[in-house]
């Protein structure tokens, strides 16, 4: 990782971004030393067919934060944050090269059960994705196939309370959830994945297709659920990483012959330093809108 002298401390500017609104987000975040480390990666690249996408990343994600992956297009955002469950697996030619270890555990060691990291590490994607049944079945469907239905009444009352939900939909459980408007459909699918009691909450672009007002709704979800729950975002959107994350990982690409492009991470801090005072040169372009 490359990185300018400590001496440039000017901060910058950021066009669209209320830098007063990001040193106030919330409460100052805890030392390092105080911080529980849910992932550590060590050395993590991913390969399609013999082709890095992503190449040599290392940081820690830390417990009931939320952590923001920002950059380019093609800079391997999406292929990193389906490396925490499993996600790449179902790819042909894909292999995980490094290690990501969670809670001190290899999460891709061979002892490891796919289905059982997935119950721990939910994913809600870009396009809401709600099944064709009913609002009920589609929050039940996860706690049904896990055998987990014992109390399931309450199990999808808590997940739609949790996804603030309950209160526009407790008159229409029965009603199909194809009929929801496409925010609540995407805090539907916050639900379905709430329903199984993860401990992370994976969020591929969660509101890019959602409009402003219910953009809003999104992000200040986050902002509940992480006092329970630690959360990896995406997000193309720099001002949405700036009012919603504690920590934010700026990747960027390199270029190799016949077009090949690889991701790799320029740079991983506090939200508040990335989008203020970053370290490195890069990082700054981009913040600022001078590349990217």
């Amino acid at each position: 990782m490359v990185t300018v002298p400590e001496s440039q401390t000017v901060p910058v500017t950021l066009p669209g971004v209320n830098v007063d609104a990001v040193a106030e987000r919330g409460r100052p975040l805890p030392a390092r030393e105080l911080r529980e480390v849910v992932f550590d990666v060590q050395g993590l690249g991913v390969s399609y067919s013999g082709n890095m996408a992503l190449q040599d990343v290392s940081l820690e994600v830390y417990r009931n934060f939320v952590t923001a992956f920002i950059g380019p297009s093609g800079c391997g955002k999406s292929t990193f944050i389906r490396c925490f469950n499993h996600m790449n697996a179902l790819i042909p030619g894909a292999r995980i090269h490094g290690r990501i270890l969670y809670h001190e555990q290899d999460l891709y060691g061979t002892d490891v059960d796919p289905v059982e990291v997935r119950k721990r590490i939910g994913m809600v994607f870009q396009k809401p994705n709600p099944f064709p049944k009913s609002i009920y079945d589609n929050v039940a469907f996860g706690p049904r196939v896990l055998g987990m239905t014992d109390g399931l009444d309450e199990r999808v009352e808590r997940a739609l309370h949790q996804a603030a939900l309950w209160d526009e939909v407790k008159d229409r459980l029965k009603a199909s959830a194809l009929g929801l408007s496409g925010g609540q459909q995407q805090r539907l699918c916050i639900a379905r994945c709430l329903a199984v009691e993860p401990e992370v909450i994976l969020m591929d672009e969660p509101a890019s297709a959602l409009d402003p007002i219910a953009t809003t709704r999104i992000e200040d979800l986050m902002h509940e659920l992480k006092r329970d729950y630690t959360i990896i975002v995406v997000t193309h959107n720099m001002q949405q990483a700036a009012r919603v994350a504690d920590m934010t990982a700026f990747f960027s690409v390199t270029r190799g012959g016949e077009g090949q492009r690889t991701g790799i991470l320029i740079e991983y801090d506090a939200t508040d330093k990335i989008f203020t005072q970053p370290s490195d040169k890069r990082t700054e372009d981009y913040v600022t809108g001078r590349f990217g």
